[in-house]
This record gives C-alpha cells, sequence and structure tokens, in this order.
C-alpha cells in the first residue's frame, strides 16, 4: 500500500483525537470560531473542530493569591510595609478571557495599588486597630473594579504590618506613658472617694463628742500594740471633760 495512504490515516486519526476536549467540574472552555467568540461549553466532552475553533480552558475554583510586600507611608507620615493575600475566583469565563489579557496578573496589580491607596488614607492607629474595617474597605474596591474582568473578590485579610525599630519603641512608650496616666487617674479617684468618705466621718464625728473620744482612745490602743518603744501623745482637754460629765452621770 502506498505510504500516503498510511499518512493521511494517521493524520485523520490524530485530526479525529483533537477534536475531542474534556472539562473537568471546575473548569469551563471559551470557544472561539474563526477568531470570534461562540459560546462557553463544560464540564464534560466537547468537540472543536480543528482549524475552525480553539477553546481557552478557564479554572472557577477560587484562586488564593500572596500580595507582594508594599511600602506605605500612612497619612500621619509613617513609612510602613505591609503585606496581605485575596481570595477570588473567577464568575464569567467569557468575560475573564476576552476583557483583560491575564486576569491573574491584572489582579495582583490591582490589589497592589489598591492596598497603598486605601492604607494610605488612615493613620497608623487605624491600620494597627481597625483591620477588619481596611479588609473590607479593599475588598469592596477590587470587587467592584474587577467585576468588568468576570472576577469575583470574596476575601482580602491584611497579613502583616511592619514598624521599624525607633517606631516600635516610640508605640512602647506611648503605651507605658498611657498605663502610667491611667494608673495617676485611678489613684485620683481613690482619693477622691476616700476624703469624701472621711468628711462624711468628720460629720458624722463631730455631732457626738463622745464618739470622737471614743475614736481618740481606739487609736491610743492601736498605736501601743503596733510599738513597742514609748510614745508622747497629747492628750485634748475635751477628753478629760468628757470623763468628768460621764462620771457626774
Amino acid at each position: 500500500m502506498n505510504p500516503i495512504v498510511y499518512i493521511v490515516a494517521a493524520f485523520i486519526v490524530v485530526l479525529a483525537i483533537s477534536m475531542f476536549r474534556i472539562f473537568r467540574e471546575y473548569e469551563r472552555g471559551v470557544v472561539f470560531t474563526l477568531g470570534r467568540f461562540w459560546k462557553v461549553k463544560g464540564p464534560g466532552l466537547i468537540i472543536i473542530f480543528p482549524f475552525i475553533q480553539q477553546s481557552v480552558r478557564v479554572d472557577l475554583r477560587t484562586v488564593v493569591m500572596e500580595v507582594p510586600t508594599q511600602d506605605v507611608i500612612s497619612r500621619d507620615n509613617v513609612s510602613v510595609k505591609v503585606s496581605a493575600v485575596v481570595y477570588f475566583r473567577v464568575i464569567d469565563a467569557e468575560k475573564s478571557i476576552i476583557q483583560v489579557e491575564n486576569f491573574l496578573e491584572a489582579t495582583s496589580q490591582l490589589a497592589q495599588t489598591t492596598l497603598r491607596s486605601v492604607l494610605g488614607q488612615h493613620e497608623l492607629d487605624e491600620i494597627l486597630a481597625e483591620r477588619e474595617k481596611l479588609n473590607a474597605d479593599i475588598q469592596k474596591i477590587l470587587d467592584e473594579q474587577t467585576e468588568a474582568w468576570g472576577i469575583k473578590v470574596t476575601i482580602v485579610e491584611i497579613k502583616d504590618v511592619d514598624l521599624n525599630e525607633s517606631m516600635i519603641r516610640a508605640i512602647a512608650r506611648q503605651a507605658e506613658a498611657e498605663r502610667e496616666r491611667r494608673a495617676k487617674v485611678i489613684h485620683a479617684e481613690g482619693e477622691l472617694q476616700a476624703s469624701e468618705k472621711l468628711t462624711q466621718a468628720a460629720t458624722v464625728l463631730a455631732q457626738e463628742p463622745r464618739a470622737m473620744q471614743l475614736r481618740y482612745l481606739q487609736t491610743l490602743s492601736n498605736i501601743a500594740e503596733e510599738n513597742s518603744s514609748t510614745i508622747v501623745f497629747p492628750v485634748p482637754i475635751d477628753l478629760f471633760n468628757g470623763i468628768k460629765d460621764f462620771l457626774k452621770k
């Protein structure tokens, strides 16, 4: 048999095999006919006519993308290094291929610029304390801008916020000063409450002289128990007058 027949037969077999495409459950095929978009097909077995149609495979699973560390200057002019992670997935295979050249690279670049832009509008204290709010703001902006590409950004998480050594020491001093301020306020409030109680006690004792005398004697007894040395303590004349009045009664 003529060898050309074998070559033609082999070519037909290869051509027939190349007509079939198998797409997994999480994959879709964007099919073009003579360069024009035809339809999105899959999952399962689909037939592509060689030389006339081409298909582009698109993964619909959630992509976890690391955002490289970015140098961010906060609104109060503090330089920090921030890294983040973005979770997104393709929800429209047609748009992800036609509307953008490389949706992975485009999403990565957009995430970097958005991270710097959003954090640059906040002060350092807000960046450190309000991560959940910042995550939601970044996610909302990314989701709105990637919608035209058929991309859905589901989660954005700020991972690390790195400060230089001088800023870390400044924050430590600030925290220590804040603790000292709170301690002084608590101490002052305690002194105020104690003075109010002492004023009330003095008012009650002033209304009953004998109570004052008993308190005086109790104080002498406490001092005698705590100290073994001799103590010279002045005795008020009112004490003797009170005892005299008591004896008369």
